[in-house]
């Protein structure tokens, strides 16, 4: 996957609506080619910028208003199983 026009505008829309700053673009434009491309989960251990809750819900908000779907975003220990 990588960065074509609309996940670089959905990004730029994080940072416009104030969910992430411009100094982290890298992150947003991380975050929109996942939404863009409808990936069933991301997973990061970034917790500063994305595995955050109230980023998450920022992220979500931007998405739903601009007809995307939901992103799933969580740490490795979310989706990690450990057989006995």
């Amino acid at each position: 996957m990588e960065l074509n026009e609309e996940s670089a505008e959905l990004a730029r829309k994080y940072i416009e609506n104030g969910v992430i700053g411009q100094g982290k673009l890298v992150d947003a434009e991380h975050i929109a080619i996942a939404t863009v491309n409808r990936v069933d989960v991301l997973v990061s251990w970034n917790f500063k910028h994305i595995v955050n809750l109230q980023k998450i819900h920022g992220y979500n908000s931007v998405n739903l208003r601009n007809g995307y779907p939901l992103l799933e975003i969580r740490s490795p220990r979310e989706v990690v199983s450990y057989e006995d």
